[in-house]
């Protein structure tokens, strides 16, 4: 009973795991959202910060059970395999449906924020004049966000690498979208399409004896990219852990009045309502290096009541808000 009860745990951590994946990798949506509406925010957060001198020293001295324990091991594993793992099943998903019925899966984040601003903001507490204004500047920042025209695509190492640090904040910070920012600094389909589905593709030429992949210069540079990215992520995740650990212990009421702000000016992004403006320069649309039409801004809209799609949409807002009811309720009962 006992080792079924701990199977049980690890399995709906390492599901927890693919939901913050899948929501990392989807413009407009935050992976922090997600774990702080499914309760392990402050956990990841602490786990993160543990990758410090302590741990180095003791994977380098070889004390590799103590290193596990210390860095709450188990833990980051189930969280960042789940990941990891969604980047090449539940994403895939993601990416038809938001191919094929767009509408209806924004009206389904569109839902879920809103019902995450309740969740967090339900056992907030006092909300004085400190906490209302970190709340509008938070969200003013969110929306400002939002509104953004993206740059174009750019495969330097050195920005790269950058991207990696800002792109993986959407996962420790809620509200902000690290996909998003990755739109606007013009990388989105060069990291996380592109790269992602290269890397796919040579490990699994690898993995069944084809090695001729290795000496194709174009998968040579998308490996590059994918690691310095890789490596890029991993720092940011360290990094700014330390930092968000240092300041939710000494100002935790403002920093949460500031991520349900950030929330909050989300949903400007996933406005179900919207259409995509695409760059067009000398009356021809820009495409990138793959041939895709670059996006410039979105058109926002209010729907049409009239139709039918619309109250679908509608459907699907209440559908995510109640979905992040039930979980609420459903963590009240465990307590």
């Amino acid at each position: 009973m006992e080792i079924e009860r701990t199977f049980l745990q690890r399995l709906y951590l390492f599901l927890k795991g693919l939901a913050m994946g899948a929501a990392n990798k989807v413009p407009g949506v935050s992976g922090g959202t997600v774990s702080f509406v499914f309760g392990f925010y402050e956990e990841l957060i602490y786990s993160f910060r543990k990758i410090n001198f302590t741990a180095f020293k003791l994977l380098i001295n070889g004390r590799f059970g103590s290193f596990y324990k210390y860095v709450n091991g188990q833990f980051l594993i189930l969280i960042m395999g789940g990941s990891i793992f969604s980047y090449f099943s539940i994403s895939l998903v993601l990416d038809y449906f938001l191919q094929n019925y767009e509408l209806y899966v924004w009206s389904w984040f569109f839902g879920m924020i809103i019902g995450s601003i309740y969740y967090i903001g339900k056992d907030f507490g006092e909300w004085n004049r400190t906490n209302i204004i970190s709340l509008i500047i938070g969200a003013s920042v969110g929306l400002g966000i939002s509104f953004l025209t993206p740059a174009g695509e750019n495969d330097n190492l050195w920005f790269v690498f950058i991207c990696g640090i800002i792109g993986v904040s959407g996962m420790t910070l809620p509200g902000l979208s690290g996909s998003f920012i990755l739109i606007l600094m013009g990388n989105y389909v060069l990291l996380l399409v592109d790269a992602v589905n290269e890397l796919f593709y040579v490990v699994a030429n690898v993995v069944i004896g084809n090695f001729d992949v290795l000496s194709d210069p174009e998968k040579i540079r998308y490996l590059k990219i994918i690691s310095v990215f890789t490596a890029g992520s991993a720092f940011g995740l360290v990094s700014i852990s330390h930092i968000l650990g240092y300041v939710l212990k000494r100002w935790n009421t403002i920093v949460t009045a500031v991520i349900i702000g950030f929330i909050t000016g989300s949903l400007g992004i996933v406005w179900p309502w919207k259409k995509a403006l695409y760059l067009i320069e000398n009356d021809k649309f820009s495409l990138d290096k793959n041939g895709n039409k670059i996006i410039e801004n979105y058109n926002r809209f209010i729907p049409d009541f009239s139709l039918a799609e619309t109250w679908f949409a509608i459907f699907y807002i209440i559908f995510g808000i109640a979905l992040i009811l039930i979980i609420d309720y459903y963590g009240r009962k465990k307590k």
